[in-house]
C-alpha cells in the first residue's frame, strides 16, 4: 500500500474544515426541528425498512417547512402531521399515502403468475435481487413506475416486480381468486403441460411450493389455472389439492430434514428462496414455508424470532429445525452483525446455504469439522411450533384461500 505524505499544516487545516463542517452540519440538523421529529416517528413506524416504508424529508422555507415523501402506513402519515400541529410547526405537506389507487387503476392486489419471481431492490432488472416471491403467492401493491410494481409480499417484504412477474388484481378479483379451490406443486422441479398427457407441450415450469387454481381432474392428472387465465395440467403424483395438503400436514424435526435434504446441492443465489437457487436465510425460509409456516426474510430478522435455546456451544439442547446463527457479537463500540443462518439436524450437525446447500458439522473431532462456523457462532433459535408475531402458520392465517 502506498502511502503519501502531508505536511503538518495542510493536516491542520484539513482537520479545521472537517470540523467546520461538522459544526455546520449540526447546526442545521438542530434547526431543523421537523427532520428530528421525522427520525423519531421512522423510529417507531419503520425500524426495520425492509418491511415498513417511512420515507419523508422536511426542506426549511421562508413560511415553515415542506414535508415530501410516502409511507405505505397511513397512520404513520397522521401522527405525523398531527406531532408537527402539536410542536407548532408550520409546514406544507406533500405526504403521500400508498397504495397509489389511482394511478395503479384499483388494482392495488396481485398474485405472483410465473413459477418464481425475481424482486428487486430498484425499479431496473441491474438492481440487486433482495428477495423472490413464487407462483399464487399474493402480494399488496403499492405503486407503478414504469414496468415495475412496488410490492409486499406475506412476510411483509417490500420489493420492485416487473410486470411479467405478477397478476394485478382490484380488492373483488383478488377476493374471487381467494375463493377458488387451489392446488400446491411439490416437487423441487417440474412443468406444466397442454393437456393430460405426460409427453404433452409444456405451458410451463414449475418449483415445489406453487400454488395454482385446481378446476378439474383427468385420469392421472389435475387441470389447473394461472392467475392470468392460462390452462394447464399436472400429474398427480407431482402435487396435492392445497386443502388436503395442509390438512394432512404434520410438522416434526424429521419432516422439516426431509425437506431440506430435497434441496441438497441447490447453488447458493443472492437474494434467492426457492428451489431455483436459495441464499441462507431463503434456505431455511423454503424448508419451513413447504411445512406450512412462513417465517421472516433475512437470518437477522429471523434470529429474532421463536425461544433461545442456545448461546454457549452446548448443542446437546438443540433438536432437529432449530436455527443456528452465525456473525460478529456485539462489541462496546459495535452491534451485533447476524449474517448467516442454518437449520439443526441433529447428530452435531446442521444444512446450510453456503456455497451450495449441504451438511456441515460441529464436532470438533471430525475431519470435515466446520471450523469457520463454529467460531463464528451466536446462538440458537427454536421457530417450530412457537408463538410469535413474525411467524405465521398457514393452518391459522392462511395466505392463499378464504
Amino acid at each position: 500500500m502506498k502511502i503519501k505524505k502531508y505536511s503538518f499544516w495542510t493536516l491542520a487545516l484539513t482537520a479545521v474544515l472537517l470540523s467546520c463542517n461538522e459544526k455546520t452540519e449540526t447546526a442545521s440538523e438542530e434547526k431543523n426541528e421537523a427532520q428530528v421529529i421525522i427520525d423519531s416517528l421512522e423510529n417507531v413506524y419503520a425500524p426495520d425498512g425492509r418491511v415498513a416504508l417511512f420515507d419523508f424529508e422536511a426542506e426549511k422555507n421562508a413560511d415553515g417547512f415542506t414535508i415530501e415523501g410516502e409511507t405505505n402506513m397511513p397512520e404513520a402519515a397522521e401522527d405525523l402531521e398531527k406531532t408537527l400541529n402539536q410542536k407548532g410547526i408550520k409546514f406544507t405537506s406533500n405526504i403521500e399515502t400508498l397504495p397509489d389507487a389511482e394511478g395503479l387503476e384499483d388494482q392495488t392486489m396481485g398474485v405472483i403468475k410465473i413459477s418464481v419471481a425475481n424482486l428487486r431492490e430498484e425499479p431496473r432488472h441491474a438492481s440487486q435481487l433482495v428477495t423472490q416471491a413464487t407462483l399464487g403467492m399474493p402480494v399488496k401493491v403499492y405503486k407503478k413506475e414504469g414496468s415495475w410494481y412496488y410490492i409486499q409480499s406475506p412476510d411483509g417484504y417490500l420489493a420492485w416486480v416487473d410486470y411479467g412477474g405478477i397478476q394485478n388484481m382490484t380488492k373483488e378479483a383478488f377476493s374471487d381468486w381467494k375463493s377458488k379451490e387451489k392446488l400446491i406443486y411439490l416437487n423441487p422441479y417440474g412443468k406444466s403441460l397442454k393437456s393430460a398427457k405426460n409427453d404433452a407441450e409444456v405451458v410451463s415450469d414449475l418449483v415445489a411450493g406453487n400454488i395454482l387454481e385446481l378446476t378439474a381432474e383427468n385420469g392421472n392428472f389435475y387441470e389447473i389455472s394461472y392467475p392470468d387465465g392460462r390452462t394447464a395440467y399436472v400429474p398427480k403424483s407431482d402435487a396435492k389439492p392445497y386443502k388436503t395438503w395442509l390438512a394432512d400436514l404434520e410438522v416434526d424435526g424429521e419432516s422439516l430434514i426431509s425437506t431440506g435434504e430435497k434441496l441438497m446441492g441447490l447453488p447458493y443465489l443472492w437474494g434467492g428462496t426457492s428451489p431455483k437457487g436459495v441464499d441462507c436465510s431463503g434456505f431455511t425460509k423454503t424448508v419451513y414455508f413447504l411445512n406450512g409456516m412462513v417465517i421472516p426474510r433475512d437470518a437477522s430478522q429471523q434470529v429474532h424470532t421463536g425461544v433461545l435455546v442456545d448461546s454457549t456451544r452446548n448443542f446437546e439442547n438443540l433438536v432437529a429445525g432449530d436455527l443456528l446463527f452465525f456473525g460478529r457479537p456485539a462489541t462496546d463500540s459495535t452491534k451485533e452483525r447476524v449474517v448467516h443462518v442454518g437449520m439443526w439436524i441433529g447428530d452435531q450437525k446442521f444444512i446450510h446455504s453456503m456455497g451450495d446447500v449441504h451438511i456441515s458439522t460441529m464436532d470438533t473431532t471430525a475431519e470435515d469439522f466446520d471450523e469457520y462456523n463454529y467460531n463464528r457462532y451466536l446462538r440458537s433459535k427454536r421457530i417450530l411450533n412457537e408463538k410469535d408475531k413474525g411467524l405465521q402458520y398457514l393452518k391459522e392465517q392462511d395466505i392463499f384461500t378464504e
